[in-house]
């Protein structure tokens, strides 16, 4: 592995979600302030989106080690499927013996955020993956968002999902929901200066004492991906593999054009010679 070839005390671009390697670029640190700035104002939902590979899990993650501790915090990252076993999961994570009808299960979750609002709590659900929720799943979240005081919200939800999630709430009969999501924060893919930001973080975070890729590089990293931060971790991943087989001391453009044209997803240029990259 390219690891001890590079010197590098880690492997910088797994794609497993790691916190450690968060690097706060403007669309993620954005849908995270965003986010917390509207809980601390008690709204009632809130919607991150983002195509795939954009980052949703890892500000998720973020945003639980950010909570602030007045938030008692219910994470649920596979959808339900059903509205019933979406509220028999918030049931679980809130530690409350559920039992009976939807009608029972909702008055003992609204008997349980009454109390932990009289102990100075207010309860954030965090839902991965929203787009795949049903349409009776998304309906008991609407009536979920309704429970409320006088004054304030009981339960603050947060939905994380594809575009997918958009294109069902424009739908007539998602109206009700829709008009309750009263904070939108969309994550987009990076420019060339946030790829080449973020590549260097990562490459510095694992150890990294020199410099494995130049500027003609990064471009062809940031067109192949699309600003896509999940295929940008794929390609720098294989063009590292491709350099350390063949004992380079950085990165060139045949190690990038090979780990391009191995990515499932990534945008294949027309032609690469004899100097510049052509797109389709």
């Amino acid at each position: 592995m390219y690891q001890s070839h590079f010197g590098l005390e880690e492997l910088p671009f797994s794609l497993t979600p790691n916190t450690a390697l968060f690097y706060a670029l403007p669309p993620h640190l954005e849908a995270i302030q965003m986010t917390l700035a509207a809980l601390e104002m008690g709204e009632g939902i809130i919607q991150i989106s983002g195509e795939v590979g954009t980052g949703k899990t890892l500000v998720c993650r973020m945003l639980i080690k950010q909570l602030p501790d007045q938030f008692e915090l219910a994470y649920l990252p596979t959808p339900a499927a059903s509205g019933h076993e979406l509220r028999l999961a918030l049931a679980r994570e809130l530690a409350i013996t559920a039992e009976g009808d939807n009608t029972a299960l909702a008055e003992q979750l609204q008997q349980a955020l009454i109390a932990r609002k009289a102990a100075g709590k207010s309860v954030v659900v965090l839902l991965d993956e929203a787009q795949a929720l049903p349409d009776d799943a998304l309906e008991a979240l609407r009536l979920l968002g309704n429970l409320e005081t006088e004054h304030e919200k009981l339960l603050h939800i947060v939905l994380l999902g594809q575009p997918e999630l958009d294109h069902r709430l424009d739908q007539h009969h998602m109206r009700q929901l829709r008009q309750r999501i009263t904070f939108r924060a969309c994550l987009r893919p990076l420019d060339l200066a946030e790829t080449i930001a973020y590549i260097e973080f990562r490459l510095s975070s694992a150890g990294c004492q020199r410099e494995l890729f130049v500027l003609a590089q990064y471009r062809e990293l940031w067109k192949a991906s699309q600003g896509i931060p999940r295929l940008i971790n794929q390609l720098c991943h294989k063009a590292l593999i491709a350099a350390s087989s063949c004992n380079a001391q950085s990165v060139g453009r045949k190690e990038v054009l090979m780990a391009v044209k191995d990515t499932l997803g990534a945008r294949q240029p027309k032609w690469t010679y004899p100097v510049l990259w052509g797109w389709h």
